[in-house]
């Protein structure tokens, strides 16, 4: 076993361990005691709920990771198909807090609801949740009302919505099912009301018991809110298959779809198990990310010559431009060679999105940079305004993004290799990625010598001995802050993957975003000469 290899399986076995604690939820116990009650959790209903055999993106799962919050923010979300339709699917987690929203739920909801929007798919929400988390209610009362703004717009745009309910679904978790255009209740189980008994109690003192204020046969029989009443869970998730079997949904086959079928392709040309030999353990070990690449993208098939028709290939040589396809979707990428970002490269990336978007052609990003060069000659031969230009190009591509942060992601070349504050579609991270404004050494070295040109501005002695446990602490601190389980937490990516896993990921992304038309511009801002 090569030393990179046995490296980055450590970093995926304590990738594997952080990820069993959101499928934990809220333990053991919490478990058991809702199964006894003949319920099953959020991952189990997702397994009944989509397709036999098919796959389930799960996205953000280590989300509030290093918070006060249990991993993973009480809720499921990702991608599965039901009845060959590719839905977005949100689950709540009963066993922690009964499912009630803390502020990382809520976020967590936020980009769920942002990929549905963007790519167009249907959301099925499985609720049961006690509402917002009151000790935390400042930071969900006045953001996590877009939840609810997000359902009638999808609902707006013929973006169906359902809900099925399989337990409390109270106060703010009541507008799920209410604002939904689908919703299925189980009978004796499901609870849906703005107030339980002791609110309704305080506020008007009215007597009333769960099932007459909103129990699952009430909404079915008397206020109508319940569009089906299931006999039990599994019918529950039986109705909801059968409701998006009748939606009559259809992929787009416009002008901006043609080019994109997947009737052939063949498997990448070289193991994408053998991408863990590749991955240095130290990223200051460059390594060509054209190998990456080979493990990547479609193999040579009746329908596709060359794997990957590399563009511009002697110029700019720290970033590798070139076309592929990804199960038989064609896409450009951009990928870093050498970390640093020249002039040369910039310019060389601005043109690549420009015929990107002339041939509506994806664009899928590989980031392995510490950033755009410094230095004199490099500032007088223009670097600001060339990365600007990439820059400018990135922001106003209007074809979809994606984004793997396969090593360092560093200053402004996280925003050029477009980041997440690029939006792109999907991002997601290797588990041996770091992203930062810089590399820790380097801020703790800056902070060092502004320290010292700050004493020697005031006439004193630097204390350099005293100052290297500062700069040990910073280092430390930015460490441990770059790290792609702190990201991750923070909802910065759409999860940390096994390397191995990264093409499946991209060809079901790619499915994904051909749910909804696109087109590439010609609209671009001003690039300064």
């Amino acid at each position: 076993m090569s030393d990179n290899r046995a490296a980055i399986l450590d970093k995926i076995s304590a990738l594997d361990a952080e990820h069993a604690k959101a499928v934990a939820g809220g333990g053991e116990r919490s478990v058991q005691r809702h199964h006894a009650r003949g319920k099953l959790m959020p991952r189990e209903r997702i397994e009944l709920l989509v397709d036999e055999g098919s796959a389930f993106l799960e996205l953000s799962p280590l989300a509030g990771w290093g918070s006060d919050f249990t991993v993973g923010a009480s809720v499921v979300t990702g991608i599965g198909v039901v009845e060959g339709v590719e839905c977005m699917i949100t689950a709540n987690d009963p066993s922690v807090k009964g499912g009630a929203s803390n502020p990382w739920t809520v976020k967590k909801i936020f980009r769920a609801s942002q990929i549905a929007a963007e790519n167009g798919l249907p959301t099925i929400s499985l609720v049961e949740s006690g509402g917002a988390d009151l000790p935390t209610q400042k930071e969900i009362f006045i953001p996590g009302g877009k939840l609810f703004r997000d359902i009638t717009r999808a609902s707006a745009a013929k973006t169906p919505t359902i809900a099925l309910v399989f337990g409390n679904s109270t106060a703010g978790g009541a507008y799920v099912p209410g604002m939904s255009d689908y919703t299925v209740m189980v009978k004796e189980r499901a609870k849906v009301f703005l107030g339980g008994p002791p609110l309704v109690k305080m506020a008007t003192g009215e007597e009333s018991d769960d099932e007459s204020l909103g129990g699952a046969e009430m909404h079915a029989r008397t206020s109508g809110l319940a569009d089906y009443l299931a006999d039990d869970e599994r019918d529950a998730i039986r109705i909801g298959r059968r409701i998006v079997a009748r939606l009559n949904w259809r992929v787009p086959t416009g002008s901006t779809a043609a080019g994109r079928s997947t009737a052939s392709y063949a498997e990448p040309a070289l193991d994408p198990d053998d991408l863990l030999d590749l991955i240095p353990a130290d990223l200051k070990v460059p390594f060509d990310p054209r190998d990456v690449i080979a493990h990547l993208v479609d193999g040579v098939s009746p329908t596709n010559g060359a794997v990957f028709d590399e563009f511009k290939p002697l110029y700019g040589t720290s970033l590798v431009t070139g076309w592929a396809r990804i199960h038989g979707r064609p896409v450009g990428i951009l990928a870093n060679a050498q970390g640093v970002l020249f002039s040369e490269d910039a310019q060389k990336a601005t043109q690549f999105v420009q015929l990107a978007n002339q041939t509506d052609t994806p664009l899928l990003f590989l980031h392995n940079t510490t950033g755009y060069m410094v230095g004199k000659d490099y500032e007088q031969g223009g670097i600001i305004k060339h990365g600007a230009m990439m820059i400018n190009a990135i922001s106003n591509s209007t074809v979809p993004h994606l984004t793997v942060i396969l090593g360092a992601s560093y200053g402004a070349g996280n925003y050029g290799m477009n980041g997440r504050a690029f939006d792109p579609r999907f991002l997601f991270t290797w588990p041996s990625a770091k992203s930062a404004v810089m590399g820790p050494a380097q801020l703790a070295g800056v902070l060092e010598i502004v320290a010292e040109q700050s004493a020697a501005s005031k006439g004193e002695p630097f204390d350099r001995e005293g100052f290297a446990g500062i700069k040990a602490v910073v280092e430390a601190q930015v460490e441990e802050q770059s790290l792609p389980y702190f990201l991750s937490g923070m909802l910065y990516d759409d999860g940390v993957i096994d390397p191995r896993d990264t093409r499946t990921v991209l060809g079901i992304c790619l499915s994904v975003i051909d749910n909804k038309a696109f087109a590439g511009t010609d609209r671009f801002g001003v690039f300064r000469p």
